[in-house]
């Protein structure tokens, strides 16, 4: 029986296992940079419960029906937080989400969709606009998912971390 995860915010006693997750999840990826290339991002994979020190951001995690960690999302209210390159810290009237990762056993359960949709339904409730986020080459299971739901190419948005090209993609929100 498939039940949805549960989606809550991230509680600093997991901090270190979601941490574990996002750089197993990243360094696993074909055709991604590997830790001993991009040790910085990796480091901020391992210290992701950090981004919920910041204001307006929210580190969200789903659970599956035992408690375990399926996956994890990190959620900004205001891009100002966003600490990307390009330019879409910028962005005003925009939510962001970053660093969406879903542990590979739990994959293809729709434990991304449910980060993702969960994001979006923060930034409508906070009267955003649009919501913006960045993916790479290696990472087309979520370039997909995010196209699914309704984002769309935004090249203004695209930079280069380390020499790695990275692609940014918004979707706009209706107003109600």
């Amino acid at each position: 029986m498939k039940s949805e995860p549960q989606i809550r915010e991230l509680h600093p006693d997991e901090f270190a296992a979601l941490g574990q997750l996002m750089v197993e999840v990243y360094a696993s990826l074909p055709g991604f940079p590997s830790p001993q290339e991009q040790p910085r991002y990796y480091e901020t994979l391992a210290n992701i419960g950090r981004f919920s020190e910041k204001p307006g951001v929210q580190v969200l995690v789903a659970l599956g029906a035992g408690n375990e960690l399926m996956g994890g999302v990190v959620y900004f209210s205001d891009m100002a937080q966003y600490g990307s390159g390009g330019t879409a810290t910028s962005e005003v009237n925009a939510a962001g989400i970053r660093l969406l990762g879903v542990s590979p056993q739990y994959r293809g359960r729709g434990v991304g969709k449910a980060l993702a949709l969960a994001c979006i339904a923060r930034a409508r409730e906070s009267g955003r606009g649009q919501v913006i986020l960045h993916t790479t080459e290696a990472m087309q299971v979520a370039w997909k998912l995010y196209e699914g739901l309704g984002f769309v190419r935004s090249t203004d948005l695209d930079f280069d971390q380390e020499r790695l090209p990275v692609y940014g993609f918004r979707r706009v929100l209706e107003s109600h």
